[in-house]
């Protein structure tokens, strides 16, 4: 198989539904364009049940439910799965928080004091994968670094301006 040919187990497309993102600023949609980037890049991603793709992804927010609509990358669908919000708010609250330090922080802090907020704001990041994993471990099988690229875009979804 060629670099260009995509893998059976794998995203294509990734989009999230323009009408549950809230306004950002440039911080937030610089997170969203190199998380959908590089996801699209590298990727594990495997509906389980499923013979293989590539897949398109669909992110929305619906009555509370975070939606992962998964079709074939030529637009059949195959399924959606709707997780509660409810193991995401504590981490995503807690993550924009220590996003909102970092950012703060790029512009006057110390190296050390920046080194010590990403820390944080990584352990936080890798806190919400492992969520993620564990809520989709019956539905999609996917790696770490997808789940983590997949968190970062749970949060622009979340993110309310």
């Amino acid at each position: 198989m060629s670099a260009a040919t995509p893998k059976k187990n794998s995203l294509v497309a990734v989009t999230l539904d323009e009408s549950s993102i809230g306004r950002s600023g440039p911080d937030i949609e610089h997170e969203r364009a190199v998380a959908i980037y590089d996801l699209i890049e590298q990727n594990v991603f495997a509906p389980v049940g499923h013979e293989g793709g590539p897949y398109a992804l669909h992110l929305s927010m619906s009555e509370n439910r975070l939606v992962f609509e998964i079709r074939l990358a030529d637009g059949e669908p195959i399924t959606a799965h709707f997780l509660s919000l409810t193991p995401f708010r504590k981490i995503v609250k807690d993550y924009f928080l220590i996003c909102d330090s970092y950012y703060a922080a790029i512009r006057t802090a110390t190296p050390d004091r920046i080194e010590a907020i990403d820390m944080g704001r990584r352990g936080l990041h890798d806190e919400g994968s492992r969520v993620l994993i564990e809520r989709l471990k019956d539905k999609v099988a996917l790696d770490f670094d997808t789940a983590r690229r997949l968190f970062t875009l749970i949060c622009v979804l979340h993110w309310k301006g």
